[in-house]
């Protein structure tokens, strides 16, 4: 991994998902929005914090749009565009889409920063597009006192593939398609702490785009899905049982995590948005009595370009989540299931 002079990281307050608004922040801000039901083609709105909007052009054709940016968690530039794409893109193929076409979101310390490393974020921003429909088109700079990068993204699908987080039903499994660990060693490696087989890990989850999304919603089986971001396992899962009005059972020792995730989660390190997390929906959730404060921070953990939690048919499970790894997600998991009950999660 290579770097500026300048550390990306320094000159930023927060870094990847971890900068995000708090859930009960973001509650706040769209209370009394106007939701979907004015709008016959609108199918996704704000009602369930879904990953994305979803405006219906016909009988055969959706359009999917969604906005992503955020402030650098690594040092290397074209690492950092790597990773802001494909955490943009993700939420298209969280909705079952395929995205088509991504306008850059940029700003930058010109002052602070050379223009090789801004060239360079851009650079692997858009190498994420090299087998997509088309590459990145375009975009909208600006001068900043941060480093700012994301893409605003369109894709495409059919209304029968749309998937939203508030389809899960009970006697459903729940699969995650990723490991955990994403924040806290974002937080590791600004303190200068992660190793290099650490770094190398957390740069090929974050790079992995979730293009499994796409298929998988073609499958009739698969009822529910989200892309775990900011709001880390626990936050992202709580929307979707209170979109879908039931609750979620999750088994702690199936949910797959990074390498050395539980070790530095022991050893104190974690972001600031995980502390934020708990206080805006832990009233929501079931610990086990005997879960250390540093376990709850390993489900709290914001993920930047996370993995897809899905909840589909039970008797599906293990050869959906057979294909998931076969596409290339070597943590693909079955964490869980759903039941009937206040929208709530209990963690076993």
């Amino acid at each position: 991994m290579s770097a500026p002079l300048v550390r990306l990281t320094d000159l930023a307050h927060g870094g990847g998902c971890g900068c995000k608004l708090a859930p009960s922040v973001l509650q706040q801000l769209l209370a009394n929005q106007p939701h979907a039901a004015p709008y016959a083609q609108l199918l996704v709105g704000t009602e369930t914090g879904d990953d994305a909007a979803v405006w219906q052009v016909d009988d055969k054709t959706c359009i999917i749009a969604t906005t992503d940016f955020f402030m650098p968690m690594v040092d290397d530039p074209r690492d950092f565009g790597r990773i802001a794409a494909a955490n943009a893109i993700s939420d298209v193929y969280a909705m079952g889409g395929k995205p088509i076409m991504a306008l850059a979101i940029l700003g930058m310390p010109l002052d602070k920063l050379p223009v090789e490393a801004v060239r360079a974020i851009l650079q692997g921003g858009a190498s994420l597009f090299a087998g997509l429909t088309r590459r990145d088109a375009g975009g909208d700079p600006m001068d900043s006192s941060e480093p700012i990068y994301g893409l605003a993204v369109i894709g495409l699908t059919s209304p029968g593939h749309v998937r939203r987080n508030s389809g899960a039903k009970p006697g459903d499994a729940l699969i995650l398609t990723k490991g955990i660990g994403v924040g806290i060693y974002s937080a590791a490696f600004k303190k200068r702490a992660l190793s290099k087989e650490a770094y190398d890990e957390l740069i090929a989850s974050t790079t992995l785009l979730n293009h499994i999304g796409a298929r998988l919603a073609e499958n009739a089986d698969v009822h529910a899905m989200t892309d775990v971001t900011g709001f880390g396992l626990l936050g992202h899962g709580l929307e979707m049982a209170r979109g879908s009005g039931v609750r979620l059972e999750i088994s702690l020792d199936r949910v797959p995590f990074f390498s050395t995730a539980a070790a530095l989660a022991e050893a104190g390190f974690a972001t600031g948005a995980s502390g934020r997390n708990w206080t805006s929906y832990g009233s929501a959730v079931e610990l086990p009595e005997t879960l250390t404060p540093w376990q709850r921070t390993l489900l709290t953990d914001p993920q930047t370009s996370g993995g897809l939690l899905i909840s589909c048919a039970a008797e599906r499970a293990e050869a959906i989540a057979a294909e998931i790894t076969a596409a290339g997600y070597p943590f693909a998991r079955m964490i869980g299931n759903v039941v009937a009950g206040q929208p709530s999660i209990r963690v076993s």
